[in-house]
């Protein structure tokens, strides 16, 4: 006989789950307030980023809304079945700025790290910094993460590759929010990842590696681009 391989699974889809499941008989009503991701980890016995990671999952999947400075609440339209089609339909559109992105956010990349000056690592410096002290706030993480990739774009000293980022800053907005919801969800991922990932594009454009920083851009941007597209098809 065959046996499959049995996952561990992690803590963050235990509490993603328990919660899940408190909200759908009706233990946290439509509307009502979650408890603090502090009371959340004590009650369950888990760190914070395992408490952070099942709301950001939770997110994605539209069970909840998570209001910058004001807590999580159970959203006030829960998600069906029929809801599956328009998830879809948004993910595909991700996929087409997706696509744009990786041929336009990887020649950035790779000319930023031929090109930089010190003021330009200055201020990616700067931004990393901030992602990383505003890790729990979800808002303040997305207007980090935008800012150092228009960084970038400036960086590589070609304003039409900037321009066209600047043109696009709404849909790169949109696109940056739901891919990072859907990759913290389905790779059960946690900020400190992503932020990692940033840092390492920052280390070779510093290092004027411009073949590496390419490719970690492009490594970054794909791996965003498998989450989307295991998305479409779930």
């Amino acid at each position: 006989m065959a046996f499959q391989k049995v996952q561990a699974r992690k803590g963050s889809e235990l509490v993603l789950e328990q919660i899940k499941g408190m909200i759908e008989s009706n233990q946290y009503a439509p509307g009502s307030k979650l408890p603090t991701v502090v009371e959340l980890a004590e009650s369950f016995e888990v760190g914070r980023s395992t408490i952070r990671e099942a709301l950001s999952g939770l997110k994605a999947m539209g069970w909840i809304t998570i209001r910058h400075g004001g807590g999580s609440y159970v959203s006030q339209e829960l998600p069906s079945s029929d809801d599956a089609g328009a998830v879809s339909f948004k993910n595909e559109q991700l996929q087409e700025v997706l696509e744009v992105r990786k041929f336009i956010e990887a020649g950035c990349a790779e000319l930023a790290a031929k090109r930089r000056t010190n003021e330009n690592l200055a201020e990616l410096k700067e931004t990393l910094a901030l992602m990383e002290s505003v890790l729990d706030d979800e808002e303040a993480s997305d207007q980090a993460d935008i800012r150092f990739h228009l960084l970038i774009a400036r960086a590589s000293r070609n304003a039409l590759f900037l321009s066209m980022m600047e043109s696009m800053t709404g849909r790169l907005r949109e696109s940056m929010k739901e891919s990072r919801r859907l990759w913290f969800f389905a790779e059960r991922a946690s900020s400190e990842q992503l932020l990692q990932e940033h840092k390492a594009i920052f280390e070779a454009i510093e290092a004027r590696d411009g073949v590496e920083a390419r490719e970690r851009m492009m490594r970054h941007l794909l791996k965003v681009e498998q989450v989307i597209e295991q998305g479409r098809t779930e």
